[in-house]
């Protein structure tokens, strides 16, 4: 956190080298240690070209949470009144059940409007956010949850 125009230059750097491709930046926000610093790197990121921000790989010890994204979504919010340029939001890790994604779900439609509930703004880096769902859906089909050995993606 301490090399903000290292981290600028290499962020452009690779916006120059990826041309018209998208460009997602993961933050590895649980290593920033501040809300001030998430604003900060994802506001540098998007100013040095990306596309997309994510919060981390889903792999950390800490992966996305609703102040962090929060923060984030705000400074997309910022960055779009800013400039025109509509940034994607991409939470990662920590976001495996239907209702903990329902409530990101909300706060991008508060924060952000209708327009980023579209998959080119908005994604979930959630692998065992499926599962959930499909017993969601096999409980509204039947009126009970499936075990996770009859699921067709566990």
């Amino acid at each position: 956190t301490e090399n903000w125009e290292k981290l600028y230059s290499m962020i452009s750097k690779c916006r120059a080298a990826c041309g018209d491709a998208h460009l997602k930046v993961i933050l590895g926000t649980g290593e920033l240690g501040t809300l001030n610093n998430v604003a900060r790197a994802s506001m540098l990121a998007m100013m040095a070209g990306a596309d997309f921000i994510k919060t981390s790989t889903g792999k950390e010890s800490v992966n996305a949470t609703l102040p962090v994204s929060l923060t984030m979504v705000r400074m997309i919010r910022n960055y779009h009144e800013m400039t025109g340029y509509k940034i994607g939001y991409k939470p990662a890790g920590g976001i495996s059940t239907a209702k903990t994604a329902i409530q990101y779900l909300l706060m991008m439609k508060e924060e952000l409007g209708n327009d980023w509930l579209q998959p080119d703004l908005f994604r979930f880096g959630a692998s065992s956010l499926l599962t959930d769902i499909e017993r969601q859906l096999e409980h509204c089909a039947t009126g009970r949850y499936a075990a996770y050995a009859h699921q067709p993606l566990v």
